[in-house]
């Protein structure tokens, strides 16, 4: 890029601890390379991270400063490093996507009277007044990017007047349709996916995707699958394999008091994941507190699978009841049981018809392109 493309071109700055894997990392990369894309400059400033390589691969600008710094005592010494990195860059957004660098940066691009960018990919609910304090400083963006429709009621529900002062605008996380492709899975990735969790080949799957955490609802599918003694199926919890001992010992134990034992596999979390959900009859979402956004349901959609979840949180805002998939009523173990047993009783034909729907729903609403589409059209308002 010439001298004069970096003064003329617009600069978009984003922020965030650190950059290793993770959703929110995965959307920082993709926009970087939607920015790319448009001929802009990206620059990334984080802690640092294994995706790195990957960023600078691409073409983005990475600096490395302890943005993931807790202790306000450092924050003076950060914000004159960081002042000087959005000078030198010629920083046209700020776009902060975490509390500290949203500390860190927010006041200095005001200063700066560089327009900024807050996305809130959590689920921001205040447990205690100082939390709401230390949350609320995201709200001085001059844009709110919220990551669900649930994410959104959840600001406006808890911070009254600062939720109103700003504009907030949904745009769900997206999927990259060209890897979660089912057609472009061979099948030898899949046969390498089942070696490795240790797979019988003659029963339908029941697959939880999902990280070693108890919110999660590996146990909440456990109770469920156990009140279904007619049909057969095994049950994968891929990534709980990857929990701490004493987490999976307790998903052991109750796995034998149901009645379930052998028929259900702990497995380590996938690096080929579309390969996994292909090997899934049913993706399981059963997340006993709501879930930011859902991913994990984007993804199996997009992978033409039917997916359970209860109903409530982002998850409720993919997945359409009856046509690709079923939410059950929230906490209602009897009403998750009704609901896999649904979706096991598929044939091939409402099977086929179901694949189709989902993967048009994600094709239609949740795609990375449409995410990177309407993030820099919030560039764009805020540039123009």
């Amino acid at each position: 890029m010439t001298k004069e493309q970096h003064s003329t071109s617009p600069v978009i700055v984003q922020i965030l601890p650190a950059l290793n894997f993770g959703g929110v990392e995965r959307g920082t990369l993709e926009i970087a390379e939607a920015v790319i894309a448009k001929g802009w400059r990206a620059v990334v400033i984080s802690s640092g991270g294994l995706l790195v390589p990957q960023l600078e691969r691409m073409g983005a600008v990475h600096h490395q400063l302890a943005v993931d710094q807790k202790n306000p005592l450092h924050w003076p010494f950060l914000r004159r490093r960081l002042r000087a990195l959005l000078l030198a860059e010629q920083a046209s957004v700020v776009h902060v996507r975490s509390r500290v660098p949203a500390w860190l940066a927010l006041g200095l691009a005001k200063s700066l009277k560089i327009p900024s960018v807050a996305t809130i990919h959590g689920k921001f609910q205040p447990a205690s007044p100082f939390k709401k304090f230390y949350n609320g400083k995201m709200l001085e963006a001059d844009q709110v990017i919220a990551i669900s429709d649930y994410v959104k009621s959840v600001i406006t529900t808890h911070y009254g007047q600062a939720a109103k002062s700003v504009p907030i605008k949904t745009i769900h996380r997206g999927v990259d349709i060209s890897m979660f492709d089912p057609a472009r899975v061979s099948q030898q990735r899949i046969i390498n996916e089942m070696e490795r969790i240790g797979l019988p080949d003659d029963m339908p799957v029941v697959m939880l995707p999902g990280r070693p955490a108890s919110w999660k609802g590996h146990q909440a599918l456990l109770r469920a699958a156990s009140l279904i003694t007619d049909l057969s199926f095994s049950i994968v919890l891929l990534g709980a394999g990857d929990g701490k001992p004493g987490f999976v010992a307790e998903l052991e134990k109750l796995a034998v008091e149901v009645g379930l034992g052998g028929r259900v596999r702990i497995a380590e979390a996938s690096r080929d994941v579309p390969a996994a959900l292909m090997l899934a009859d049913v993706v399981a979402m059963p997340s006993v507190e709501p879930e930011p956004f859902g991913r994990v349901a984007v993804e199996a959609q997009a992978m033409g699978r039917p997916v359970i979840a209860f109903d409530m949180g982002g998850a409720a805002e993919s997945i359409l009841p009856g046509e690709t998939g079923w939410l059950a009523p929230p906490a209602d173990i009897s009403g998750l049981a009704d609901a896999l047993r649904s979706a096991l009783q598929l044939g091939p034909v409402q099977r086929r018809k179901l694949a189709a729907r989902a993967t048009l729903n994600v094709c239609d609403n949740f795609t990375t392109q449409k995410m990177c589409r309407r993030t820099i059209a919030v560039y764009r308002a805020l540039l123009s």
